[in-house]
């Protein structure tokens, strides 16, 4: 039986039951009457008085009454905090997740069943142009405008992904996208959008290494089968002979000079950076790359026909007696890149100057030529395995297109970078970086 029932039969009990022993039967009930009523009005107050409470804002204040009144109204507190606790941990589970989605790098945007904006995190509103709150409730296919995801959005089956270019301030590469829509819930879809310009990139530089690759090898095997081709069918004399096979031979060297590259360039990429234990004399490094230096300008020289001797000014500046620690075949061969590029593009009787420094940032061998310099445009590129500024002009000298690509990997395998200096008509400086934890014998003030 509820609490306000029992003090209502106990009030009527106690005041109603003397008035029926002295009065009467009538009186009895009159006073019964009356106690009621008076217990229904207090009821009533109390009732009123409670609402009042639970109208107010705050409910956790210290309650005034006591008993059964007090006891339901920390009854309902206890509720109101478990909620709160409930609601306090669902909310945070939520922001959890959302910083989760946030954190993601593919771009992930809620659409309503209408194809309208819900939300969506930093990476899809940088892949699809969108502002997060500006854009909301706002058509996908009024923000985003390519023909492709246009097209896409439009079929009733999205079971494939579809690419499409993204937004970019740059407008030299803009990024590609791999775009796919998944529904869930009552018809509303979630766009899922994935940057795969590294992948398409990766893809093409494959290709093209495959082509160039082909083409560079190509080229000798032709003249080569050309030659044989011609001892074997027309019949000349001893002198006539020798000639073609020099020639070949020329054809030959090329093919083993562009397959060392090409293993060398690959142990490069493959193999884990060198330790700190070797230690390369930087003075009998500059003595090999200088003696190798001056032997590859004479023979160049002897191929055009001109005097015995290097066709080319060599100023070997002394470096100091520093001691780099890394592998001396990766370091030389960085080197003898460098050098042999400037030789092969810097005309006859140009200036090749060869000289190691400190600066802030570390030690560096830089490598200043007088040759006709190269383009603000070809210069990011010149890195780029193949990657020839006047394809024609490198045929002639031997390169195989792979020198500053050897280089680069070989100084970064170091920690270092490799960096290109150049101006159209005065030359070019090609540095070589290289941190101090890579070198001893140096100060350090």
């Amino acid at each position: 039986m509820p609490v306000p029932l029992i003090e209502l039969f106990f009030s009527v009990v106690v005041l109603a039951f003397p008035f029926w022993l002295w009065a009467g039967w009538l009186e009895a009930a009159i006073a019964a009457l009356g106690v009621t009523l008076v217990h229904v009005l207090l009821l009533i107050w109390k009732t009123h008085r409670l609402e009042q409470w639970l109208s107010r804002a705050d409910l956790y204040a210290p309650l005034p009454w006591s008993g059964v009144w007090s006891e339901i109204a920390q009854r309902i507190q206890r509720l109101l905090r478990q909620r709160d606790k409930q609601s306090a941990a669902a909310e945070q589970r939520l922001q959890y997740f959302l910083q989760a989605i946030q954190a993601s790098p593919n771009g992930v945007t809620l659409l309503d069943a209408q194809g309208r904006i819900e939300w969506c995190n930093a990476t899809a509103s940088s892949h699809l142009g969108l502002d997060a709150s500006r854009d909301l409730m706002q058509h996908i296919v009024h923000l985003v405008r390519d023909p492709v995801f246009s097209k896409y959005f439009a079929q009733k089956e999205h079971s494939s992904e579809v690419v499409m270019e993204g937004r970019s301030s740059s407008l030299v590469q803009p990024p590609k996208l791999s775009v796919q829509l998944h529904t869930y819930g009552e018809g509303q879809q979630l766009l899922l959008t994935r940057d795969i310009t590294t992948v398409t990139m990766a893809d093409a530089m494959r290709r093209d290494f495959v082509a160039n690759v082909s083409h560079e090898i190509r080229t000798p095997l032709t003249v080569l089968g050309g030659f044989v081709e011609t001892l074997q069918t027309i019949p000349m004399g001893q002198e006539e002979q020798q000639h073609y096979l020099n020639l070949m031979a020329v054809q030959a060297t090329r093919m083993q000079s562009l397959v060392a590259d090409l293993l060398t360039l690959s142990q490069l990429e493959g193999s884990l950076p060198p330790g700190l234990n070797a230690q390369v004399d930087v003075q009998d490094l500059m003595s090999q790359a200088a003696a190798d230096a001056v032997a590859l300008s004479s023979v160049l020289s002897e191929q055009a026909g001109e005097a015995r001797g290097p066709m080319h000014d060599f100023v070997f500046v002394p470096p100091p007696p520093w001691v780099l620690l890394g592998i001396k075949s990766e370091l030389l061969s960085a080197i003898s890149n460098l050098l042999s590029n400037a030789i092969r593009y810097t005309p006859a009787g140009g200036r090749i100057q060869a000289e190691w420094s400190r600066t802030a940032e570390g030690i560096v061998f830089s490598v200043k030529d007088t040759g006709p310099g190269i383009a603000p445009e070809h210069v990011p590129r010149l890195s780029e395995r193949f990657y020839r500024v006047d394809r024609s002009r490198s045929r002639e000298t031997g390169g195989t297109g792979l020198g500053l690509a050897i280089a680069k990997h070989a100084i970064q395998r170091h920690g270092g970078e490799l960096r290109i200096e150049s101006q159209v008509g005065k030359g070019s400086t090609f540095l070589l970086y290289l941190p101090l934890s890579r070198v001893e014998g140096v100060e350090t003030a």
